[in-house]
This record gives structure tokens, C-alpha cells and sequence, in this order.
């Protein structure tokens, strides 16, 4: 697996979709490599059409791709997995519950994967009950050190934090970036992000002490029309990032 020339050096790096090849190649020169592309395996029949099409974004941006589930969906988690062996990606969403096998089949520990955990109501908790069994079970909750102890124990780089609904959680991820911060855990705030409070999420996470923070922009900044991720607003975060960062 070749690394993206940024990736792993940066501090924030953006997490964007791609609406098609041309469009992948656009968002990363707009972010000028501080990103990664999500390819969502939701929009695949199978895993070997996925893992074809993706090769081909691989190659057009240093492999800065980013494999996703689709909106969280549970029901990908497998499917996720047996891409991310194949592929060797960058970077694998995963279910909480589906880390485990993501790693396995990856077979290395370069490419970060995520735990997908969820705000609860109260903050310093999280819910973990987020994989294709435990969502439709009653709610599993566990402190948020917790949450990151096991994921560690799977194999995981980081959590992500979904759905934040934008700020309306706000204590409640302030918390989970303080935890983050304790154990030297990376954090990715999903869900309602937008040029208007994205600036307040990152600082959030950057003054807590986070190492490192990937922040999913997804709907916001799409062209509804094309289905195209717009380089324009790529660009304007990257700004707002590095001047967050300086």
C-alpha cells in the first residue's frame, strides 16, 4: 500500500465524496492533498465491481481514498471489510463492531480505520451498539474512554463520531474529544458539517488537544444538480483549516 503524500503527516486532514473520477482528481488538488475521498461501497452491487472502480480513483489520487459504508449503514460493514483487504486503502469506515474484521483482512497496520460510535444524551458517553445486530438491540453505552480502550483492543486509529447533526451535540463531543485527547486517539466529527460551523467543530477538537482530527464534509458541499463535490468549498476549508492551524 502506497502512502498519500499527506495523509499521515498532517494534523487535519478533510474527508470529502467524490461524485466521479474527474471530480476525485478535482477535490484533491483543491485540497492540495490534504484530503481523503470517500467511495461509499453502498453504491456498488458487489465487491468486485467496488474494488475495480476504486482502483481507478486509487490511481488518480496517491490512493487518498477513503472506503465508506453509506451513511452508516450497518449492513455494509462486511462488504467494507472484504473491499478494504483487497484494496488496501488509505483509510476504512467501519460499525464499532466490524473494526476487528477490517483489520484482519487488511493484514497491516498502516491504513486507519475507524469505529463508528454515536451521541447518547449524556456527555462522556457514547453508544457503541452501532453494528448490523446491536442497532436493533436496545442501546449499548459505555464511557467514552471505554469506547476508545476497546477500539484500540480491535485494532482501530480513531472514532467516528456520527451523527453530530452539526452542533447539536455539542457538549456531548466536546467530551469525546477530551477522551480522544487523553489517549492520543484521532476523532472524525460526521454528520450536518458546513462551511458555517465547521470552523467551531474543528477548533473544538484542536483545542481539546485531539492529535489528530478528520473532519467528514459530505452533503453540504455538494452540488445537488450534478452530484458533484464542489472544489470551490474544498477549498474554503482548507483555508479555514490552515487558519485554525496557524
Amino acid at each position: 500500500m502506497r502512502l498519500a503524500p499527506n495523509f499521515h503527516q498532517d494534523r487535519v486532514c478533510l474527508n470529502v465524496l467524490a461524485g466521479s473520477k474527474q471530480n476525485a482528481v478535482e477535490i484533491y488538488d483543491a485540497a492540495e492533498g490534504h484530503v481523503l475521498v470517500g467511495l461509499l461501497s453502498k453504491n456498488y452491487p458487489d465487491v468486485a465491481s467496488a474494488v475495480a472502480d476504486m482502483r481507478d480513483y486509487a490511481a488518480a489520487i496517491d490512493n487518498a481514498v477513503s472506503v465508506g459504508l453509506g451513511a452508516g449503514d450497518p449492513r455494509q460493514s462486511a462488504m467494507v471489510s472484504a473491499i478494504a483487504g483487497q484494496l488496501q486503502p488509505q483509510h476504512v469506515n467501519q460499525v464499532f463492531t466490524g473494526v476487528g474484521a477490517s483489520r484482519t483482512l487488511l493484514g497491516q497496520n498502516q491504513t486507519v480505520i475507524n469505529g463508528l460510535v454515536s451521541p447518547c444524551g449524556q456527555p462522556g458517553m457514547v453508544k457503541i451498539s452501532t453494528g448490523p445486530l446491536s442497532a436493533q438491540a436496545p442501546r449499548g453505552v459505555v464511557p467514552a474512554d471505554t469506547a476508545i480502550a476497546m477500539l484500540k483492543d480491535m485494532g482501530a486509529d480513531s472514532v467516528k463520531y456520527f451523527s453530530m447533526d452539526g452542533l447539536k451535540y455539542r457538549d456531548e463531543y466536546q467530551a469525546v474529544a477530551e477522551a480522544c485527547a487523553r489517549h492520543q486517539f484521532w476523532l472524525e466529527p460526521t454528520g450536518g458539517i458546513d462551511l458555517q460551523n465547521f470552523g467551531e467543530i474543528l477548533r473544538i477538537a484542536l483545542d481539546a488537544g485531539v492529535p489528530r482530527i478528520i473532519p467528514h464534509v459530505y452533503s453540504s458541499i455538494i452540488d445537488k444538480a450534478s452530484g458533484q463535490t464542489r472544489p470551490a468549498d474544498v477549498r474554503a476549508l482548507l483555508a479555514m483549516t490552515k487558519q485554525a492551524l496557524s
